[in-house]
Order: C-alpha cells, then sequence, then structure tokens
C-alpha cells in the first residue's frame, strides 16, 4: 500500500456515503476530489454500517488482491446479536477462499474460456435477435430496458448454466435484493433463505437428470469428487445474483451515453471494428461499480496513513479507480478508441470475474445487434426512469424511437 500521508494520522467520523446525482447513473461528483485529497475515508453505508472507501486506482488495483483481506457475506457483515441465528449465508464464488475456489474455478474454466466463448457467439446473436425482432416490428416508440436489457443476460445466463429461464418468478425479486444488499440489508439478508432453498433443488434435479450445461457438469464433479456440493450451489448463487444483472445495468447505460452525443452511436454504426475498444471503454466509463465489492480486513492494515482495524470493511471503489487520472488520460472523457484501457471492471486477483470473456461477448453482440435493427436509434423527449435510492444506477426504463 502506499506510505502515510501528512495529516492522516487522525480517523474522522464517517463521511455520507458518496451518491450519484438524482436522475442520472453519476458517477457521485465527490469522486474527484477524493482521489485528490482523501482516498481513503470511512463512510457511512446506505444502511448504517461505517466502512472504509478507496478511491484511487493503484489502492484498488492492489487491495483487489491483498491477501489480508477476505469477502464477507451479506450474513457476516456487520456484525450483530443475530448472526449465529440466521443460518447459512449468501455464499457465493467471490466469498469461497482456498482450495475449494481454486477447484470450482478450474471446473470452470473450459466452459468460461475465450474458446467457449467464441463458439457461443452465433447463439448470442440469435437470441439478440429473437428478442429486438418482436420490438422493431411493433415499431417506434419502445422501451429498451424492459424489451431487450434486461431479457437478454438473463436468457443467456439461463440457457448456459441451467437455470429454467420460465422459472425466473421464483428467484428475480430475491437475487435482486440480494444485489442490492448495500441498501436492503435485512431484506437481502432474508432472501439467502429463498435463493438457497431454489438452487438446492435446482442442484438435485440436475442430479436426476442431467442435460448439456454447466450445472449438471458440476453436480457430476461433485459426485466424483473433484469439487464439493457447497462450491457447486456457490456458483449457482453467484450466477442467480450476479450473472446477468452487471450486463443489463451495463448495456442500458451504455446505450444511454452512446444517444445522448449522437456522433458516438454514428461511429460505430460506420465503424463496427471498433466494437471490441469501445465496450472495453464503456466498462471503464460507466459508474456501475459503485461501492459492490465489500472486504474484510484479517489483520490490522494502514492505508495512507489510516488504520483499517480486523474485521473492518473497505469499499475498493472500482468506478472511482476506473476513472483515476493518474491511470487514465482525460479519465473523464469517454475515448470509444482508447488503446490503454487497463481498467478494474472484473476485478483482479483470485477473486476476477470468471465470467469476463462471456460478459464482453454479450455486450459486443448486443450493442451489434441493436446497430443492426436500428440504425437510427435515438432517445426520446420523454425521460428515463431511476431508482435514486441505489448507488449503483441504470435506467429503469430508456425510451427510445427510430
Amino acid at each position: 500500500m502506499a506510505d502515510a500521508e501528512p495529516g492522516d494520522a487522525h480517523q474522522p467520523r464517517p463521511s455520507p456515503f458518496p451518491m450519484p446525482p438524482p436522475g442520472s447513473m453519476g458517477p457521485p461528483p465527490e469522486y474527484a476530489a477524493l482521489r485528490r485529497s482523501c482516498p481513503v475515508v470511512q463512510v457511512t453505508t446506505p444502511f448504517g454500517a461505517p466502512a472504509w472507501y478507496v478511491t484511487r486506482y493503484d489502492d484498488v488495483r492492489e487491495l483487489l488482491a491483498d491477501g489480508r483481506f477476505v469477502r464477507p457475506t451479506i450474513n457476516d457483515w456487520p456484525l450483530d446479536a443475530d448472526a449465529a441465528a440466521r443460518g447459512p449465508g449468501l455464499v457465493t464464488m467471490m466469498e469461497l477462499e482456498g482450495p475449494r475456489h481454486a477447484a470450482l474455478r478450474q471446473a470452470l474454466a473450459e466452459p468460461f474460456s475465450v474458446r467457449a466463448t467464441r463458439q457461443r457467439r452465433p447463439a448470442l446473436r440469435a437470441t439478440a435477435d429473437r428478442l429486438l425482432e418482436p420490438i422493431t416490428a411493433d415499431g417506434p416508440p419502445g422501451d429498451l430496458v424492459t424489451g431487450f436489457f434486461e431479457p437478454f443476460p438473463l436468457l443467456v445466463m439461463c440457457e448456459l448454466v441451467g437455470i429454467p429461464y420460465e422459472e425466473r418468478a421464483s428467484f428475480l425479486a430475491a437475487a435482486d435484493a440480494a444485489l442490492g444488499a448495500l441498501v436492503t440489508l435485512e431484506e437481502g439478508r432474508e432472501a439467502t433463505h429463498q435463493l438457497r432453498s431454489y438452487m438446492t433443488s435446482l442442484l438435485e434435479r440436475h442430479r436426476r437428470a442431467p442435460g448439456g450445461t454447466i450445472l449438471s457438469s458440476l453436480v457430476e464433479a461433485s459426485d466424483h469428487g473433484t469439487v464439493d456440493e457447497e462450491s457447486v450451489l456457490a456458483f449457482g448463487l453467484s450466477m442467480l445474483v450476479a450473472g446477468y444483472r452487471a450486463i443489463t445495468m451495463f448495456l442500458a447505460n451504455a446505450v444511454l451515453t452512446l444517444l445522448t452525443e449522437p456522433d458516438r452511436y454514428g461511429r460505430l454504426l460506420d465503424d463496427r471494428a471498433l466494437l471490441p475498444t469501445a465496450v472495453d471503454e464503456l466498462l471503464r466509463f460507466l459508474p456501475v461499480q459503485n461501492g459492490v465489492v465489500v472486504l474484510q480486513a484479517r489483520q490490522d492494515v494502514t492505508v495512507h496513513g489510516r488504520t483499517i482495524r480486523a474485521g473492518e470493511a473497505v469499499l475498493p471503489v472500482l468506478a472511482a479507480a476506473n476513472r483515476d487520472e493518474r491511470a487514465f488520460p482525460e479519465a473523464d472523457r469517454l475515448v470509444l478508441g482508447r488503446q490503454a484501457n487497463p481498467h478494474l471492471a472484473f476485478g483482479r486477483g483470485p477473486h476476477n470475474c470468471i465470467g469476463v470473456h462471456l460478459a464482453r461477448a454479450q455486450l459486443s453482440v448486443g450493442l451489434e445487434a441493436l446497430l443492426d435493427h436500428f440504425p437510427r436509434l435515438r432517445l426520446t423527449e420523454q425521460s428515463p426512469t431511476w431508482e435514486d435510492d441505489s448507488p449503483i444506477r441504470s435506467p429503469l426504463t430508456l425510451p427510445v424511437t427510430w
């Protein structure tokens, strides 16, 4: 970590949690000032618990791979008197550690590889076309969130992993509650039981009637002792909680950003070869990861003169790090052709996103399908709607015409 900075020896009262301006995706206006003069500051999370908020690129990058921190479940942090009574927490791949985590990632290496993702691209495009064709047929105006951004990544995840899309009502609300635990902690904790129950039942169905999906393969690996049952459950829970929602948010924010300055959309329309670099630049630029990674210190750690005590939580803010001018020239400007782009949208270290290749493919295929179906896509005069209570935002509706 960086050396202590002058004047940072004391630890002030927690600051308010940085939030995006109402009616926008953000980023919060405090990012630049925090990076400049207070890169490690204690804040009060939306549900009232204190946590250390870290905003500089180098610090965030190092924290993500620092073995002195673990990722707590939403039942383990913040601790309270009812912790023991809640039972098993929502353990996903992000909270697994050591040999169990390594064995699970090894079992998943092939289905999430570059090669497997490349082979899957035609199927991704077919799914995108299937969703966009009725929107085209109905004619303008339309809402891309409900018609495309929400169902597209969910369908992709369900078909690949082996989660019945037609059962989405059984898990969507609970998954969103767990994902939104930074705001609705108690609702998120209550949802863990529902999600564990659903996934446990689904794994048993895969055991009785296996198919060509990732869950079926993992159940078989578990029966042969390659991975343990709880690790398979952790993967399934990861897919329910985070296997699709981030793609929905990135797609919605990306299209809104591109259409806000129409020449951006037009540039991609004219130069499809620009899509891969444009996707990575959008991943860097869009402030979706505003404090959703939670780390817990195993021991006392000093960062910029701030002492993070054992048991305290740290939020390495990926969205703030990705706007750090020390790492990215013109960091607050969207540069679709940016070449050197070591953004942290997919994390780093042992827990970097295992679906990184699939995520990039979904974003690229989704945008390319929109360009093909709607070359004259533009925003309407009706403003998008937002959920302003959440620190992690994308439009709930995106009215467009073409």
